[in-house]
């Protein structure tokens, strides 16, 4: 092949490489900036979240300067500023950036064993899901499990959980789910799901839901409250049944580098800023959650429904064969349903 047949570079491509080079520029700055002044300043970088989860950041940060008496010091690029989650990640693996924020369902690429939690009906209630993620016992082997990819878990934070909202018929039990088409994220747990539940997945970006709805291709979809409002689904869809179906968490990373430049009282001090942050993100979540449903109800006229979750949870237990010939995690998901009610 000659020179003048070379393939030229797609946009997608180029945006990428810009996305990437932006970052590093930017972090490139920030250092020089932070290399003037004493002690350590650790990079925290996240993409688009809530409210609940950008003020618990916040909070780490300030938790972190306080408890190692300005040794230590924070500077945030918030907003996707360096990129998208797995950007991030990425950029964590090199030790540009110290810690991240990330949905434990983007993990299970750099780990299998996150994949557990994208299953359906894993927790009963929000008491089970905290149970189970404040458990150190149980998350401590799976936060280390990406050592060899260049960083570690350090805690979580409550991204809520799924549940169905359509347009026409409310959905009270799983026949009510038969044919319809609902819009789920981009993962063979969510499409397998759908499927086994009697409707029709469609996998597409959130983005596009508004419209798909409005246009008639999906009869509805499924997040947590939040979509409702901020989204706007509400204007379209006004019945959201709490079937609770998918809780997946996020997930506080550390970089390697980083804990190797800290001192051991520094990672203490880290350590004990990320739990304080937890609780604080708990509340923040409960609160906005609640602030969003009201707000659902009252401004665009949603209907929530209760609903008996036992004949959804039986027809999807197929899925949780599949995770036998994977014995850590389906010993991971035994000893996630063995601490429920």
């Amino acid at each position: 092949m000659t020179a003048h047949s070379k393939r030229p570079l797609s946009l997608k491509a180029l945006c990428l490489g810009a996305v990437i080079i932006a970052a590093f520029v930017a972090i490139a700055y920030a250092a020089v900036v932070a290399s003037t002044s004493r002690g350590t300043t650790l990079f925290v970088a996240y993409a688009q979240n809530s409210k609940p989860v950008i003020e618990a950041l916040h909070l780490l940060g300030r938790r972190i300067e306080e408890k190692t008496d300005g040794e230590v010091t924070v500077r945030f690029f918030p907003d996707s500023q360096l990129g998208g989650e797995r950007e991030l990640v990425e950029l964590l693996q090199v030790g540009a950036v110290d810690i991240t924020k990330v949905s434990a369902g983007l993990m299970e690429s750099f780990s299998p064993i996150y994949g557990v939690f994208s299953m359906p009906f894993l927790f009963d209630d929000t008491d089970h899901f905290y149970r189970v993620m404040d458990s150190a016992a149980l998350m401590a082997p799976i936060y280390d499990s990406t050592q060899k990819n260049g960083f570690v878990g350090m805690g979580y934070y409550d991204s809520g959980s799924r549940s169905f909202y359509v347009k026409d018929d409310p959905i009270r039990s799983v026949e009510d789910l038969q044919g319809k088409k609902i819009r789920v994220m981009q993962s063979e747990a969510a499409i397998d799901m759908m499927r086994l539940l009697g409707g029709i997945p469609v996998a597409m970006g959130q983005a596009e839901v508004y419209t798909a709805m409005q246009q008639g291709i999906l009869d509805g979809a499924e997040n947590n409250e939040f979509a409702l409002t901020i989204a706007r689904h509400a204007e379209i869809a006004k019945h959201y049944s709490y079937t609770m179906h998918t809780r997946i968490p996020d997930i506080v990373l550390i970089s390697n580098k980083t804990l190797e430049k800290l001192t051991d009282e520094q990672v203490a001090a880290v350590r004990e800023a990320v739990a304080e942050s937890i609780e604080f993100q708990k509340q923040a979540w409960s609160e906005a959650i609640e602030a969003t449903r009201q707000k659902a109800i009252d401004e665009f006229g949603v209907n929530f429904y209760t609903v008996d979750r036992k004949p959804f949870v039986e027809a999807v237990e197929p899925i949780y064969e599949g995770l036998k010939p994977y014995p850590n995690q389906h010993q991971l998901y035994l000893d996630i349903r063995a601490m429920g009610d």
